[in-house]
């Protein structure tokens, strides 16, 4: 018998949003974002679940999440990882435990308020499958901000979905684009560039951004570079053609030069003039040659990665509804 799909004010026993938020060493955010979350759902008026993602914390985390889930066993679950594996596994992993028919997902860091769901929910009930928070106001260093803002630039032009902000975590997804999502078992990817992958329409809304009161970012300058290199792997083969017109440029160039060379030699004879600019343009050649190399090396890497077949994540504690996630690997089945 096939699958009725339910209109979305259907009244249902399973949760009608998933907020999936994962945590990394967040112990001083994690009780007042509880509260504010269940207070802000709670006035939603519709069934939720809260799902934590401890992502390998070494700090009083997962101590708090237990306690939030006694408080609040019918909404918040929490799961918890063996290891340090990565926020957006820490995602993948919260996607696939959510039983709701809107996902959500949130920082734990309280710079985007939890008071902004039900704009984005919203927005998702007007027919959209993906809806973004932008950071209007965004209360960063401009060392954080700029980075991010040639990041977002570079994943427009790569997903052809043009976003003012690809890096904030408060989205709303629906169920099949979740689903959708769940049947990708890479060993690394982004989450929000692989949405508008299965997604027909995309939207975007304003949001809140406080300053981080408590705490420390986790993510720093080598990190954002890091994960744009990723992104730009993982999605396009862009940077390798890149290399590769670049590469026939300077063949070009080299030859033109060294016929020039050449004709200098018969009209003026030997000289050793010039000598370091010899050695100037062949310090850059042999920097492109590493760039190059080294760029086709990330993709052999991530090529090795997949095959090796290990699991994305290890669950080690699950607290609430929906056990039995242990881990994921690149072929889908549970570990």
């Amino acid at each position: 018998m096939a699958n009725q799909v339910m209109p979305f004010n259907a009244p249902s026993p399973e949760p009608y949003i998933s907020v999936v938020i994962p945590v990394f060493n967040e112990e001083d955010n994690l009780e007042e974002l509880g509260r504010r979350l269940v207070l802000t759902l709670t006035a939603m008026e519709r069934p939720f679940e809260i799902i934590f993602v401890d992502d390998g914390s070494a700090d009083r985390s997962w101590e708090i999440l237990t306690q939030l889930h006694r408080q609040h066993p019918q909404h918040i679950r929490a799961l918890q990882f063996h290891r340090n594996f990565g926020q957006h596994q820490a995602i993948f992993a919260g996607f696939q435990a959510a039983r709701g028919r809107v996902m959500v997902t949130l920082d734990a860091d309280l710079q985007n308020p939890p008071e902004e769901i039900p704009r984005l929910v919203a927005k998702i009930e007007e027919g959209y499958d993906t809806v973004g928070g932008w950071r209007e106001n965004r209360q960063d260093s401009f060392f954080r901000k700029f980075p991010s803002f040639l990041i977002n630039q570079v994943m427009s032009r790569v997903t052809g979905v043009k976003l003012r902000d690809y890096g904030c975590m408060l989205r709303a997804y629906r169920r099949e684009v979740v689903d959708s999502i769940n049947q990708c078992h890479e060993t690394s990817s982004f989450i929000p560039a692989l949405a508008n992958l299965f997604s027909r329409k995309v939207a975007e809304i304003p949001v809140g951004h406080a300053e981080r009161e408590r705490g420390q970012s986790k993510y720093s300058l080598i990190k954002l570079l890091r994960l744009n290199v990723d992104f730009m792997t993982g999605f396009s083969n862009f940077p390798i053609h890149m290399v590769g017109l670049m590469g026939l440029g300077i063949a070009l160039l080299g030859v033109a030069f060294g016929a020039f060379l050449f004709l200098r030699r018969l009209l003026l004879g030997p000289e050793v003039e010039g000598v370091f600019t010899l050695f100037a343009i062949l310090f850059v050649f042999l920097g492109l040659n590493t760039f190059a190399l080294a760029l086709v090396g990330e993709y052999v890497g991530r090529i090795y990665r997949e095959v090796r077949g290990r699991p994305r994540f290890v669950i080690r504690q699950e607290l609430g509804a929906g056990a039995g996630i242990r881990g994921q690997g690149p072929g889908g089945s549970s570990q």
